[in-house]
């Protein structure tokens, strides 16, 4: 910290000020005459402050020094410099990103003067609610000469990040941390902000988040995190966010290096260093310079066991728009998993299966196609011939891809379970319940649960399904709630993150809540299943308001807290998809069947759940 008592704050405004004076800051009445900067001189430290906003933000400056730490020539391009001659305050960093806009023009250990604007980039846009990245803009750039050592990197471990994650935002600002002076002893984020463009590095570490599409993973600096026995790093609660998880990427052209291919559980090994920086899908990010090797840990893909005689298998999995163009080759390996992995359910939900045209928006809805190419995948793997029952939506009304029409569709093994055919379900007709002999029944059959209800908005509704196991009337809901996609990330600006979508999804629960409830007073020890993408956490209010009353259990609380998950998400191993039981469905085995998630090679990227239960 700064031998003066003066506050960091009060400092900066002293260099601002003395900056002013001396012309210093560019476009000021003396600039053109002052050549040395003496002690007002105005460094990366100042520009970034002790905050999350610059104190210089839409002020020009002149002649920044410091010396090129790592360049980029893709995507927002430009490069990053660090100040070797730091102030001292473990609040402001030393580094910062330069906009070029174009393929920079320097080198890594290039010593430069910097002059531009000071600017607060949003990735994202302002709506995305994500911080900002400091930065300079229309930049001016002067090599002063090169080869210089690149300053010594800041390790981040274990031990340098708080165990805290951030700041409750300020109530005045909205929620905002924006304001607020970092904490980087006390806070994860503060940690991470102080550190917004300087030159750190990981050594071994663990993958939390398998390589994507995208050339990224995710590592854990705190091995210990809330881990579970696959190597992840499981988020169990609002509170859990894992403070030490951090996204790789890379600065070597992949031509140069490809990308290394990492599942959760490898290891990447040896020293990965290069400057921190702040993106759209992933907050911080170490952009490497020199990246780590993967040691592979060979992790394997879940296998669940046979259901016997007596126990119906009631699966969910969400395949990811599977629509006729989709490979041969997807349809042969979510087929194989259905059968090697899942070990042939007895009724497989499925969600996101895609019309005939796929997310061609041509008015088609039918997916008779879609489903017909899987089931005869699955039984050339080897599988059942299921039969299926679905409804077709109304052209472009339940979300998804436009044109793509996703829906929920049941699948069934006609040799150990028969479906109860009630003609009359539609897109906008909803079924209800009766009592037959005793027991509920559905009026339509498939039908759709309370399709009018504006809970269901551009969102699929729940499909409903009569089925009988060894005389046994068993009632499944299909569900494929509303995404997650407006939610606020967890490295917003605001804290606690603003989670928007939660409205809808909350209303969508609470009406699936009250169809179940309706079946319960139908038949109080009705067997009813509730399944599907719920796209939201096993302790969110989502969730409550399913099981709101007793009438739902949402079973993959049976597992220990380590296992609970079936999606990975920016290193986070956390639940969205669920099987929900009614209370006569005491007695069962529940698996959530890692084959996804968790690999660099996905066939989607949702882990399918087997309930498995004696009716």
């Amino acid at each position: 910290m700064p031998s003066s008592a003066v506050p960091r704050t009060t400092a900066v405004a002293t260099v601002v000020a003395a900056a002013l004076a001396a012309g210093l800051l560019a476009g000021s009445a003396n600039a053109a005459d002052d050549t040395t900067a003496g002690a007002a001189q105005v460094r990366i430290h100042d520009i970034q402050g002790s905050t999350r906003m610059s104190p210089l933000e839409g002020k020009q400056v002149a002649d920044v020094p410091g010396i090129v730490t790592g360049v980029r020539t893709y995507g927002s391009r430009g490069f990053w410099f660090q100040d070797p001659e730091a102030d001292g305050d473990a609040a402001t960093s030393e580094g910062v990103f330069v906009f070029t806009g174009s393929a920079p023009k320097v080198a890594v250990g290039d010593r430069v003067t910097v002059s531009g604007t000071v600017t607060e980039y949003v990735p994202g846009g302002a709506s995305s609610g994500n911080q900002s990245l400091t930065e300079i803009s229309k930049p001016t750039v002067t090599v002063v000469s090169s080869g210089n050592e690149v300053p010594a990197p800041v390790t981040v471990s274990a031990w340098s990040v708080p165990s805290e994650y951030a700041p409750q935002g300020d109530p005045a600002a909205d929620g905002s941390i924006n304001a607020l002076p970092l904490a980087p002893r006390t806070y994860a984020l503060d940690y991470y902000e102080s550190l917004e463009g300087t030159n750190i590095r990981v050594g071994t570490s663990r993958v939390v988040g398998a390589t994507d599409p995208h050339a990224e993973l995710w590592v854990t600096v705190k091995p210990w995190e809330n881990d579970n026995r696959r190597g992840g790093t499981v988020y169990g609660s609002y509170e859990s966010q894992n403070t030490g998880r951090l996204q790789i990427q890379s600065l070597i052209p992949l031509a140069q290096q490809p990308f290394p291919k990492a599942n959760v559980g490898d290891v990447l090994a040896g020293t990965t260093e290069g400057p921190l920086d702040f993106n759209q899908y992933g907050g911080y990010t170490l952009t490497a310079r020199t990246l780590g090797t993967v040691e592979d840990r060979g992790l394997t893909r879940e296998r669940t066991r046979q259901q016997r005689n007596g126990e119906l298998a009631v699966a969910t999995y969400n395949v990811e728009n599977l629509d006729p163009s989709d490979p041969q080759e997807k349809f042969d390996a979510l087929a194989k998993a259905v059968v090697g992995n899942l070990a042939s359910p007895d009724i497989l939900a499925l969600e996101e299966i895609q019309d005939d045209s796929g997310a061609t928006n041509d008015g088609t809805v039918s997916a008779a196609q879609t489903v017909k190419k899987f089931t005869d995948a699955i039984v050339a793997a080897g599988g059942p011939a299921y039969e299926w029952r679905s409804v077709d939506p109304v052209n472009n009304e339940d979300g998804g891809q436009p044109g793509g029409n996703i829906r929920q569709v049941f699948l069934f093994n006609p040799e150990r379970v028969s479906f109860t055919d009630r003609a009359g379900g539609d897109a906008t007709t909803a079924t209800g319940v009766v009592r037959e002999q005793g027991r509920a029944a559905l009026t339509l059959s498939p039908g759709r649960i309370d399709p009018a209800n504006d809970a269901w908005d551009d969102s699929r509704k729940p499909l409903a399904g009569e089925f009988t196991f060894r005389g046994r009337t068993v009632l499944v809901v299909a569900n494929h709630f509303g995404s997650k996609g407006g939610d606020e990330s967890l490295v917003s600006h605001h804290q606690p993150p603003n989670r928007s979508s939660e409205v809808q999804r909350l209303k969508q629960a609470q009406a699936v809540n009250a169809f179940v409830k309706d079946v319960l007073d139908a038949d109080h020890k009705a067997d009813v299943v509730v399944l599907g993408d719920i796209n939201d956490f096993e302790f969110s209010q989502t969730t409550k308001a399913l099981t709101d009353g007793g009438a739902l259990y949402p079973a993959i609380k049976s597992l220990p807290r380590s296992e609970r998950y079936s999606y990975v998400y920016q290193g986070n191993s956390q639940v969205l998809d669920q099987i929900l039981t009614s209370p006569s469905i005491r007695d069962f085995s529940y698996d959530s069947v890692h084959i996804n998630a968790e690999f660099s090679d996905q066939n989607s990227d949702h882990d399918p759940q087997v309930l498995r239960f004696r009716p």
